[in-house]
């Protein structure tokens, strides 16, 4: 059993920004493996199904950003999945746009869904799937560029680096992580 989890915010006003690129790719994952996201729990929206054999969760949390801990730990320990069986998606700024990049740990980075998942979780030690959204320029802030639509020269690598991030989670099911992330990094 596997919990893959895409990290953004609730609401219309935040659908299509870089920070929601984690629900963006959940949502694929669902169209692309015949998951209805279609309960909701533990402050979440989530479905379940098959996946070459594998059962598997998509969770969106419902918390905003900040609090994505509040969801993901409860639901972990109601079904009891253990810390190798999560992958957390969201996006990074430290990666260009188009890009993916897996690894097993890290800090948080600055992303305070990060913060709150390593808070609730008591490690930093899980897998995750990092989608670039690159840096803002020309001065502009953070928070107004995470919160902001993409260019329209960065839709068509975005887009490919959710399907990306869709075979990566595909292929998980039925490999090592780290199998998985030497054919993807």
């Amino acid at each position: 059993m596997k919990l893959i989890v895409g990290l953004g915010n609730p609401g219309q006003k935040y659908a299509g920004t870089r920070h929601n690129v984690g629900f963006d790719c959940i949502d694929y994952c669902a169209e692309h493996m015949n998951i209805q996201l279609n309960q909701s729990k533990f402050k979440g929206v989530y479905g379940q199904g098959v996946v070459n054999g594998e059962k598997i969760y998509l969770l969106k949390p419902l918390t905003y950003m900040n609090l994505s801990g509040e969801s993901v730990r409860p639901f972990m320990d109601y079904y009891k999945i253990d810390l190798k069986d999560l992958v957390i998606i969201y996006d990074d700024m430290d990666l260009p746009v188009g890009k993916i990049r897996l690894r097993q740990k890290g800090s948080a980075g600055g992303h305070n869904g990060i913060k709150s998942l390593i808070q609730h979780l008591g490690t930093a030690e899980f897998n995750r799937i990092r989608i670039g959204v690159d840096r803002p320029q020309n001065g502009e802030s953070i928070v107004n560029y995470v919160l902001g639509k993409y260019r329209p020269e960065e839709v068509e690598p975005v887009q490919d680096s959710i399907i990306q991030s869709a075979k990566a989670v595909e292929a998980w099911t039925s490999k090592t992580f780290l199998e998985v992330m030497n054919n993807f990094n």
